[in-house]
């Protein structure tokens, strides 16, 4: 199964770039997928892993994902799949508002994408400096505002032990990419 979704991801995002370094756009999949395998979250998770960008960002809709790959692989990519007919703010407020509310999985989900993003962008700010700020649709306070929000609510409700570690690496990356000097 997460060779079937990692070999559709790939197919899915072919042609398409990240923003700033402009490599292929399935390397950001492909590392969320393996946040969640070296977390030792389930073959579903992990596949979802590597589809949630799809709908979100390609021609393909939720039904194909659950008609190749099940309903529940298709229930965690749909908890993570923004509607772009909203503005920026609004679709992360909505982000924001799931992880709070999420069961377990989804949570590692979303949070495994924000980590991987995340650490994409420490890279290119050290590369670049404070002008990768204006290659996104919000600048650094709006930034700053959802990447905390997510670390407020990515553990309500779990219990300790279920917390993997990438939760305290995403808040750590966080914490260094939002200091003063990189605004």
């Amino acid at each position: 199964m997460k060779e079937k979704a990692k070999a559709f991801a790939e197919k899915a995002h072919q042609g398409q770039y990240r923003k700033i370094t402009k490599t292929p756009y399935i390397t950001h999949p492909i590392r969320v997928g393996e946040i969640l395998e070296e977390a030792g979250c389930s073959d579903e998770l992990i596949s979802a892993g590597y589809l949630h960008d799809v709908v979100e960002d390609t021609q393909y809709e939720i039904e194909n994902i659950e008609e190749l790959f099940g309903t529940k692989i298709a229930e965690f990519v749909a908890s993570h799949t923004e509607d772009k007919s909203k503005t920026w703010k609004e679709r992360k407020q909505h982000t924001i508002n799931i992880l709070r509310d999420a069961d377990k999985e989804v949570k590692y989900l979303i949070v495994a994408d924000r980590l991987d993003n995340i650490m994409e962008f420490e890279k290119d700010l050290h590369e670049l400096g404070p002008k990768v700020w204006g290659y996104f649709n919000a600048g650094y306070e709006d930034q700053k505002w959802y990447n905390e929000s997510m670390i407020k609510n990515m553990s309500v409700g779990l219990n300790r032990d279920d917390i993997p570690s990438f939760f305290t690496t995403f808040e750590q990356t966080v914490l260094r990419v939002f200091r003063k000097e990189n605004q």
